[in-house]
């Protein structure tokens, strides 16, 4: 209770200018918390996913709504007097927001069941990124990051990211851009926007200031005006707003709850290209709890380390990561093993050039969390070989000077860099490889990633986390059938970009036509060894031939 006055204190000094029936935004923490490792031990009965996360989201709710009710009622009665507004109920963290005055505040501060409360604070949580803008591409292409992943050679395997779902928490999307045309989520009548607004509350989450934009384009972009560059054009966005326009402000509470509407209505990604540097307990306690459910729930989060690397006077290792990436990993890499802690749904991503060198701005690991009371694990000592904190980020992906969605137009891009650009990359990765095993775990999915990462350090580091990640080693690494395929070396389909000829040496008498989200368009005759594709929009299209050698897989560029 001292340490509860104490925190009431300093929210009462940061408001006491204010009149008393001013209010400010808090957000009241409940004692009791979901044992999110006991929540994941009684799920794993279920056979799949989606009922795993159907019994952790209720189970959740369940909780939340029993033990917030008095604290709830109370507010009612605080509002009904005007000292509370605004309230809402969080269920993935036991806790409730709402606006209250000081009088309010300290009334509520004497309850046994409250852990803490703490006034939400706004602030700019996005830098500015170096920005190129290209307009409408003049020609055909594939975004050179995705053909670094290998992204496209998975697409020839016929794995698109289709039938999956992510989550995209960020400053909201240019609805209109051609590239995201097909690429959004069916909200239906209650959300027919393909999202929502947690800044504004409301059903437009259209982008302002353009970063989020540029990330949905790495996951899912379509290529209709030009550039090929999302990593999964067969995947779908759930358009997720949690900043206010062009001034980058945002809260966290924000985020768990764009975080909670993403686990309910069934994103299997969460893309989380954004972070607090510096961030206080109560900050990294309330993060960390949405991250430890949202594993529970099943469903797995790319979350960027930060871009503070240059700037370590202000922000020190083992602060430099920003929150949530500062949060430990679903599945814990053998060079953890020596100080073990816990785990939660994020992988973290650091950002690399592409020659694979480390992007200067790519925040450093390790974290710590030692500074957390609730749980007071992964310590980190200077030089120490035992306790080496955790060691962030977990892969890496190219961040620097990334081609994607400019918002401010309907069909043009632009050049950013960042750790927020390399997360789609991983993000749409995680996509490619749902969609050939959609009932992967959270685990899998990062055990997967990082054994199949490209080394870039003798063993899982604070720089580059695992290594740069392989869209084509990842998808080829998940068990299941096999796909007979016939190589380059036995047929050859050139020229590759084409404009209306495409010459094929095989006998086979026909070859499917795909989009690259996977839609079967048309089923072309093969004449002389000739394939007429005039008929086709210029675009990225997928051809496949099969035989009773197997089957052969080609990305083809019509232009």
């Amino acid at each position: 209770m001292k340490r509860l006055i104490v925190l009431l204190f300093i929210i009462i000094l940061s408001i006491n200018v204010l009149a008393q029936n001013n209010k400010v935004k808090i957000n009241i923490v409940l004692t009791e918390q979901s044992d999110a490792n006991e929540l994941m031990r009684k799920a794993d009965i279920f056979q799949t996913k989606a009922e795993r996360r159907d019994f952790v989201v209720s189970t959740l709710k369940h909780q939340a709504a029993e033990l917030q009710a008095n604290l709830i009622e109370t507010l009612g009665i605080l509002e009904k007097e005007g000292s509370v507004e605004g309230i809402r109920s969080l269920w993935i963290v036991n806790s409730v927001i709402c606006y209250a005055n000081e009088e309010a505040i300290y009334e509520i501060s004497h309850r046994k069941d409250i852990m803490t409360i703490y006034r939400c604070e706004e602030f700019q949580c996005l830098e500015d990124e170096y920005v190129t803008s290209y307009g409408y591409a003049d020609s055909r292409e594939v975004a050179e990051n995705i053909v670094k992943v290998n992204a496209d050679q998975v697409w020839a395997l016929g794995y698109t990211g289709e039938d999956v779902l992510v989550a995209l928490i960020d400053t909201g999307a240019n609805l209109n851009h051609a590239d995201l045309q097909g690429q959004l989520w069916d909200g239906g009548a209650e959300y027919p926007n393909h999202g929502y607004d947690f800044y504004q509350h409301d059903n437009d989450p259209s982008d302002t200031h353009g970063h989020g934009t540029h990330v949905a384009g790495t996951i899912v972009g379509n290529g209709t005006s030009g550039t090929q560059t999302g990593v999964a054009p067969g995947a779908k966005i759930m358009v997720l707003k949690v900043f206010h326009g062009e001034d980058n402000l945002s809260e966290i509470t924000m985020w768990v709850e764009a975080m909670q509407f993403a686990v309910e209505h069934g994103a299997d990604v969460l893309n989380m290209s954004l972070g607090q540097p510096l961030p206080d307990a109560s900050v990294k306690l309330m993060l960390r709890q949405a991250c430890d459910n949202t594993l529970a729930a099943g469903v797995v989060a790319a979350v960027c380390a930060g871009n503070s690397r240059q700037i370590q006077m202000l922000a020190p290792v083992p602060y430099n990561i920003w929150s949530p990436g500062d949060c430990p990993p679903p599945h814990l890499h053998e060079d953890q093993m020596v100080n073990a802690g816990g785990t939660s749904c994020v992988i973290c991503v650091g950002a690399v050039d592409f020659n694979d060198n480390l992007g200067g701005f790519s925040s450093e690991g390790p974290s710590v969390w030692t500074d957390v009371a609730q749980y007071n694990d992964y310590p980190y000592t200077s030089g120490s070989s035992t306790n080496i904190g955790l060691i962030r980020p977990d892969v890496s992906a190219p961040g620097v000077n990334i081609k994607s969605l400019d918002y401010n137009t309907t069909n043009g891009y632009c050049l950013k860099s960042g750790t927020s650009m390399a997360t789609p990359c991983v993000a749409g990765t995680i996509a490619l490889m749902l969609s050939k095993d959609h009932e992967l775990t959270p685990e899998q999915i990062d055990e997967i990633l990082e054994r199949t990462a490209i080394p870039l350090s003798a063993h899982k580091s604070n720089d580059f986390g695992s290594g740069r990640i392989d869209a084509l080693a990842a998808v080829n690494a998940i068990g299941g059938d096999v796909i007979n395929e016939i190589t380059d070396d036995e047929i050859l389909v050139y020229p590759n970009p084409a404009n209306d000829m495409v010459y094929i040496t095989t006998d086979i008498p026909s070859v499917s036509i795909y989009s690259i989200d996977g839609k079967l368009l048309k089923i072309k005759k093969i004449n002389n060894n000739q394939i007429n594709i005039s008929d086709l929009e210029n675009g990225v299209y997928l051809m496949k031939l099969e035989s009773a050698e197997g089957n052969y897989y080609k990305t083809i560029i019509k232009k």
